[in-house]
């Protein structure tokens, strides 16, 4: 049964939209774990246009249930997390022209980087999950890497419609099914929200979901708590 992890970077949107303290990314971690969530996901970006340091330094200390850092893997960023120790690394990649990520990381591009990357995460006791399209290619590479998770990218199975995205969920379904085999755990996340979750929250050996933006958005309207337990009711 798949579980949710809550990202609240849009959390942090908001309040850098005034430049000033509130919503706190950090309270809303607390109401999230405190309505059901296991784990708590945050992206810090280069150019820290929502999720800032301070952010992660705090979360490390109050998350009660899983920290994981999406970050890409940049030397400055990689610095910060391994100071800060969160259980959990997503790479990913980052484009700072880009409204949200767009796609997966091209890891058999970047498969020796990523290695010594993954490595040194490893030596720290964090764990590596790698952010990939749901393409074959893709999934080789990371295994190569040594990274114990993938985190497949639903963004284009969210965005289509009809047959199309059959097409696209059956094919995140046998991408779970070859990572399984390899023996790599997997994730899945971007774009998901309350009326195309339950598909992807159903394949089998599917072990957490990243969900922010329809979760923030549903809790503008019901309040953070009955978002988050209405997401993981549909999980």
């Amino acid at each position: 049964m798949a579980t949710l992890g809550v990202n609240i970077d849009h959390i942090a949107t908001i309040r850098q939209a005034r430049g000033g303290k509130e919503p706190d990314p950090v309270h809303a971690a607390l109401i999230a774990e405190l309505a059901g969530a296991h784990g708590i996901t945050a992206h810090l970006r280069e150019d820290k246009r929502h999720i800032q340091d301070r952010d992660i330094y705090l979360l490390k200390q109050t998350v009660a249930t899983r920290l994981n850092l999406e970050m890409a893997a940049t030397a400055d960023i990689i610095r910060i997390a391994l100071d800060v120790l969160p259980a959990m690394v997503t790479l990913v990649p980052e484009n700072r022209e880009e409204l949200t990520t767009e796609g997966g990381l091209s890891v058999a591009a970047k498969e020796k980087e990523l290695t010594k990357v993954v490595e040194t995460f490893h030596d720290n006791t964090i764990r590596v999950s790698l952010f990939i399209d749901p393409e074959m290619q893709e999934l080789k590479a990371a295994k190569r890497t040594g990274a114990e998770f993938v985190e497949l990218h639903t963004g284009y199975y969210a965005n289509a419609q009809g047959q199309a995205r059959f097409d696209e969920l059956e094919k995140i379904r046998d991408v779970a099914m070859a990572a399984h085999k390899m023996g790599l755990r997997i994730n899945a996340g971007h774009g998901l929200n309350y009326r195309n979750v339950g598909p992807v929250a159903g394949i089998q050996n599917m072990e957490e979901l990243n969900i922010g933006h329809s979760i923030v958005s549903r809790a503008a309207l019901v309040g953070l708590d009955r978002a988050v337990r209405e997401m993981i009711e549909l999980i």
